[in-house]
């Protein structure tokens, strides 16, 4: 099964703050909104950026109305487009997302992903999804990161 995905800057920044950027690698197509990609570099694009493979693409994020950011309504639009699943750690972006019929993952989906198609054991992705809460900027409750342990249980 071909898996495209749009990326808006949370998975990008925060996958980056535990040095699994990588991660994205499952993705057989991972796109980019020009937006996001802005909005990432402002802060610094994170060096392991380079070492993936992602296509920078433009999009027309009207349809989305003003709550979001522009980096967000740009990734909706582009996932739409492109009939991708959508990648972003922010809850008004998932529910608009969900709200449309755009399939959504967090960070910590990603990383159940990189289970399921390979490249992480259970222990190393159980151990990420830990890191996610600990150690970057992304407020994760516990219930969240336990929910995804399980769910790695279920594979």
């Amino acid at each position: 099964m071909t898996l495209a995905a749009v990326s808006d800057a949370g998975p990008l920044i925060h996958l980056a703050e535990i040095e699994s950027l990588d991660l994205l690698a499952v993705f057989d197509t991972l796109l980019i909104p020009e937006a996001v990609y802005e909005e990432v570099e402002k802060g610094g694009l994170p060096d392991a950026l380079e070492d993936i493979s992602y296509t920078r693409v433009e999009s027309d994020d009207s349809g989305f109305g003003e709550e979001l950011d522009a980096g967000e309504r740009a990734a909706l639009a582009a996932a739409k487009e492109h009939e991708a699943v959508l990648l972003t750690d922010d809850l008004a972006a998932r529910e608009t997302a969900k709200s449309a019929g755009i399939d959504v993952h967090g960070s910590i989906g990603i990383i159940a992903l990189g289970y399921s198609r390979g490249p992480l054991s259970r222990d190393e992705a159980a151990a990420s999804m830990r890191a996610l809460q600990n150690e970057t900027s992304l407020f994760v409750t516990d219930a969240v990161v336990e929910h995804g342990i399980r769910l790695l249980d279920e594979q």
